[in-house]
């Protein structure tokens, strides 16, 4: 059985993969908050467990493999953004207007996160359906004496009462408190304790507890959830780093209190963050953009997640136009050869760069080693493991209209070249840019009036690039 590698976050070094149960290995992911679109940045985690889902599938097998990845459906942004609706003249009660809020934004998200070749995972628990679970949660961290209600409609967490807190981000409470915004709050024993239980207005989504009326805090949620779903101790927790603290840190505080028997997340893993045009997204500086907004400007989602993949998942990523021009043409090349081929085994390069610690951007290497080779069969394989395998007939017509765009500018200039030699009498220039052409795998037919170019076997629009 092939060996995987990842780099444990909390080891913060790369491991060999055993999970609990080869029958049954576990995953689980955070997923969004579904108040509105999701940007670019938040499809990269998605893209990156993606991948580490379907290298497990092919290791231990499509039945054997479990994949969590929940929405969270009650949040103060999803509120506000429902109240808006409503101050606009929605029909309906603010809870109602919530409620389809919800079901809304997470349709889009599944839509958005298909057309980036993302599989649906195994279960896609919403927070609104654990509740009880929560509160049996919290009722139990309270019995331990690990929580505490302040008699006002919350509950909070005392992480003093856990000692290993800080273990995953390698920091202390001291140096916690001194370098994040923490809430300092009269009910709070400790500044860095953190909500389990808040109150809930009457119009707002709120279920009946202990405490009174109200609603969980976002950390007991994956705990909840995961602890459901795939038990007290499971493989993998993933999500992007930025959750690192506090999310993951609470989420272990919580889950380890009450459930010391287990060991919750054995593996933990978190990708980087992405920037566009080498700076950060952000409204602020006009680069920032719903995975919805790229593909609606034709992007097609093959190409979005195969730029995502040219970057490993532990580097900050930039997105340039760039770097999505040239992905479209090299999938299409990859598409020009495929002819009747069949996708063969998974190339053993391929295999091997993503069991090291999903090393994407070798493994394209590898495939592009496949394309020299003329092994047609492993670079498709290769091509479906990595999920790349969607293109429509939309992409390939936008392939097509980009490949017709460089000759049509490469006809004319070679014409232009042309005619310019002809009064010169040096062809130098003519010969040159024809054997450039010929060398793409490009068809050159002249005549005194015109140049005509087409792509021929072997075509490769990447290397007309530096033609324009």
């Amino acid at each position: 059985m092939t060996d995987i590698k990842l780099y444990n976050t909390m080891a913060r070094k790369k491991q060999v993969f055993t999970p609990i149960d080869p029958n049954n290995v576990r995953m689980y992911v955070c997923g969004p908050t579904v108040y509105d679109r999701a940007h670019l940045g938040n499809a990269r985690p998605v893209v990156v467990f993606d991948v580490l889902y379907r290298l497990l599938r092919h290791v231990y097998g499509p039945d054997h493999v479990t994949y969590v990845r929940n929405f969270t459906d009650v949040d103060d942004k999803i509120n506000a953004t429902a109240l808006a609706r409503k101050e606009a003249g929605a029909a309906g009660t603010l809870e109602e207007l919530v409620h389809e809020r919800s079901n809304e934004t997470i349709e889009w998200y599944l839509n958005d996160m298909r057309a980036l070749g993302a599989m649906d995972p195994d279960k896609m628990p919403r927070a609104t359906e654990f509740i009880q679970p929560m509160i049996d949660m919290i009722e139990d961290l309270i019995a331990k004496g690990h929580a505490y209600p302040d008699g006002a409609g919350h509950v909070l967490f005392s992480v003093k009462s856990y000692k290993d807190y800080g273990q995953l981000s390698g920091r202390s409470v001291d140096d916690m408190i001194a370098g994040a915004r923490v809430e300092i709050a009269d009910n709070k024993r400790d500044p860095m304790d953190f909500v389990l239980w808040k109150p809930s207005t009457d119009d707002l989504p709120g279920w009946e507890s202990p405490w009174g009326r109200g609603r969980p805090g976002w950390h007991i949620e994956c705990s909840a959830m995961s602890h459901d779903l795939l038990g007290a101790s499971f493989d993998i927790h993933g999500g992007g780093n930025d959750l690192q603290f506090p999310h993951h840190e609470n989420e272990i505080a919580q889950s380890c209190c009450a459930h010391p028997e287990g060991q919750f997340a054995r593996y933990w893993l978190h990708n980087e963050m992405l920037q566009v045009e080498g700076k950060k997204m952000s409204k602020s500086l006009g680069n920032f953009f719903t995975v919805r907004d790229l593909l609606d400007a034709k992007y097609p989602g093959e190409v979005i997640r195969y730029v995502l993949l040219q970057t490993h998942y532990r580097k900050p990523m930039n997105w340039t136009e760039d770097k999505a021009a040239s992905s479209l043409k090299e999938l299409g090349k990859w598409h020009r050869m495929k002819g009747d081929n069949s996708p063969g085994l998974v190339p053993a390069g391929v295999l091997d760069a993503l069991s090291d610690d999903l090393n994407t951007p070798k493994a394209i290497s590898v495939l592009r080693e496949c394309e020299k080779q003329g092994d047609i069969s492993g670079l498709l394989a290769g091509l479906e493991i990595m999920g790349l395998r969607t293109i429509d007939d939309e992409m390939w017509s936008l392939i097509l209209d980009s490949e017709k765009e460089i000759l049509d500018f490469l006809s004319r200039r070679l014409h232009e070249t042309r005619l310019e030699a002809m009064q010169t009498k040096d062809f130098s220039a003519v010969d040159a840019l024809k054997t450039a052409l010929t060398e793409a795998g490009v068809q050159v037919r002249m005549s005194k009036e015109d140049v005509e170019l087409e792509p021929g076997p072997g075509f490769d629009a990447l290397k007309l690039e530096g033609l324009r």
